[in-house]
């Protein structure tokens, strides 16, 4: 985690109308560290995943990678320069097999200037990606249409569709929503060697057991407003941040 932050949000804000879903946000986070966000339902969490990646433009503030500031630039732009992202409700192409949906991010512009314009065997990069995130390599669940797949194994598609773009930043909006007890200890170990290999991940969750056993950090979101921020044991001894989960202030 040496060197400059990889990603700065300076006043980050987004009004919808009359509310304000994002307010002021300021952070960095620098390579190879790992962020959770969390917060109550409204608080603004994937609003702000929306205004780093391009799928919102905010109201005031910037967002900065590296040092270039791409506040404001369209999704797949800013997907090109190193930002993958997941979504609560995953959107892979739901007629085309598993291993198919991998094709699209492995011969995208950002894959193939990493690679030195080659390609490579595609259809095996993909299933390298499957059984990197649990598909069973030798079963047919990697050539069934994503459209039959167990909700698991869609989240976990998505997962690779993301690794599949090699990002310096992955943005995980609730992975582990849905997911068995099983398959959140399946996918745990693939998140702690992405760590290992220096990416920087922020996940947004609201199973906070196994989110603290992932994360360096924790920012914590209400009405918009960062009210804490630290280490995982820090932030949930935070008054503001109990009585924003629990409606009442720690009474000691």
């Amino acid at each position: 985690m040496n060197g400059g932050p990889l990603l700065r949000l300076a006043g980050l804000t987004k009004d919808f109308g009359g509310v304000r879903a994002v307010d002021r946000v300021t952070l960095e986070l620098r390579p190879g560290e790992s962020l959770g966000v969390i917060g109550p339902n409204g608080s603004g969490k994937t609003t702000l995943v929306n205004l780093i990646t391009g799928y919102v433009k905010p109201t005031e503030g910037e967002v900065w990678l590296r040092d270039r500031r791409i506040t404001g630039r369209p999704p797949y732009r800013i997907a090109r320069l190193g930002v993958g992202r997941t979504f609560q409700m995953a959107k892979p192409f739901y007629h085309l097999p598993a291993y198919k949906n991998l094709v699209v991010p492995l011969t995208s512009p950002r894959v193939r200037g990493l690679e030195g314009g080659r390609y490579g065997d595609r259809d095996a990069a993909a299933l390298d990606l499957l059984e990197d995130v649990g598909f069973e390599r030798d079963s047919a669940i990697p050539y069934r249409p994503a459209s039959v797949l167990p909700h698991g194994y869609v989240k976990r598609l998505e997962l690779a569709q993301c690794l599949a773009l090699r990002p310096d930043l992955l943005i995980l909006d609730e992975l582990f929503s849905g997911l068995s007890l099983a398959e959140v200890g399946s996918t745990v170990p693939l998140i702690e060697k992405l760590q290992g290999e220096g990416r920087a991940i922020v996940m947004i969750e609201h199973r906070l057991r196994e989110l603290f056993r992932i994360v360096d950090r924790v920012v914590v979101l209400n009405f918009g407003q960062v009210i804490a921020d630290g280490s995982p044991a820090e932030v949930m001894e935070s008054d503001a941040v109990k009585k924003a989960y629990l409606g009442f202030e720690d009474a000691s």
